[in-house]
This record gives structure tokens, sequence and C-alpha cells, in this order.
């Protein structure tokens, strides 16, 4: 269990993977692949036990994609997505990843404000590239980003 920001991370056990693909499906993001066992996701509560959200990461060969990130409606604006992000970064850092990218159709300023530059699908590690999230759930039209960390 990390603890950043006011927020406690657990990691997402398997039977509570039902919960993160409703959250994704009411948010509108993709959940197709949620029962992978091979993803990393966690739950995330404020200090009062509050549920906030969910996120996860793909690591493949040195390189993480960011995503299933999802904020809680109760605790939206609140400042949790941000920092839902910054204890992946940290996560990803800690499996030595080199980069974190991400793809996203409505919400490249809020990744851009955390320090994510919007980069070419060209730029992206062909693992990442070729994985189920990137290459067939996002959207062909989202924006990619890219931050080293």
């Amino acid at each position: 269990m990390a603890a950043v920001g006011g927020l406690l991370a657990m990691p997402l056990a398997a039977w509570e993977r039902d919960g993160l693909k409703t959250a994704l499906a009411k948010a509108g993001l993709p959940a197709d692949d949620i029962g992978d066992p091979h993803l990393l996701f966690w739950r995330f509560e404020s200090r009062a036990n509050v549920p906030a959200g969910f996120g996860g990461l793909e690591i493949h060969h040195g390189d993480a994609l960011l995503r299933s990130i999802v904020t809680l409606p109760p605790v939206r604006r609140l400042g949790m997505g941000s920092a839902i992000v910054a204890v992946l970064e940290i996560e990803a850092r800690a499996r030595k990843c080199r980069s974190i990218y991400l793809v996203t159709t409505s919400e490249a300023g809020f990744f851009d404000r955390l320090g994510y530059t919007a980069c070419s699908r060209n730029d992206v590690p062909e693992a990442i590239a070729k994985s189920p999230h990137f290459s067939r759930l996002c959207c062909a039209a989202g924006t990619v980003m890219v931050k080293q960390t």
C-alpha cells in the first residue's frame, strides 16, 4: 500500500476487477481487457476511506503504458486524478521504466499539466504499440502522450 497526495493505493485484487470495469464503462473508457492477469491495477481511497478511483499500468520492456485512470464522481475536481497519476508514475519508476506513454481522447490538457507531451504514434516503442489497449481498445484518433521518468 502506498500513500501520495492524501490517497492510499492498494493493488487491485482479481475479484475487484468487476468494480473497475463498471467504473470505466460509466466513464466511457475501454474495459475489454480488464481481466488480463498481466495488467497491473490499483484502487485508490482517501485517507478517510472514501473510494476515489482506479488506475493501471502495463509494463513493456522498460516502458509503461498508463491506462484506465478513472476518478469516481463524488471526488472529481478535488485533485484526485493528479494524485492517482503521481502514484502510478512512482510505481513505473520503481519498475525501472524509462518512459510512460498514454492515449487519451479527451484529457490531453489534464495530462499536459502533469508534464506529458504529445508524440507521434510512430515514436511509441513497438511493445506498447502492439498492446491490445493501445492498438485496439483506444480510439485511433486519440492523442498519444509521453513522459520521461
